[in-house]
């Protein structure tokens, strides 16, 4: 009867102990999962701003070759002399 008793505290006893075990698992798994996503977050914030620095270099590389092809040596000098006119 004492060993039965006993054997049955031993069994609640481990019970207990995975409850706790499964417990502190599922916490350090959300702690885990969020770090993902502020991570994941942060990659996306930072792919987006190199993005945008990608398109605004093409953006500027663009005009540049589009006022290359219109401004012309007339056109230049015209800008210059207003420019002049304007100091």
């Amino acid at each position: 009867n004492e060993a039965a008793v006993r054997l049955a505290e031993a069994e609640r006893r481990a019970q207990g102990m995975i409850e706790e075990a499964k417990a502190k698992a599922a916490e350090e798994a959300s702690k885990i999962i969020a770090a993902a996503r502020a991570e994941a977050d942060q990659q996306s914030v930072k792919a987006r701003q190199v993005l945008r620095e990608e398109v605004a270099a093409l953006a500027v590389k663009g005009a540049e070759q589009i006022l290359r092809r219109e401004v012309t040596a007339s056109v230049h000098a015209d800008l210059l002399s207003r420019l002049k006119a304007e100091l």
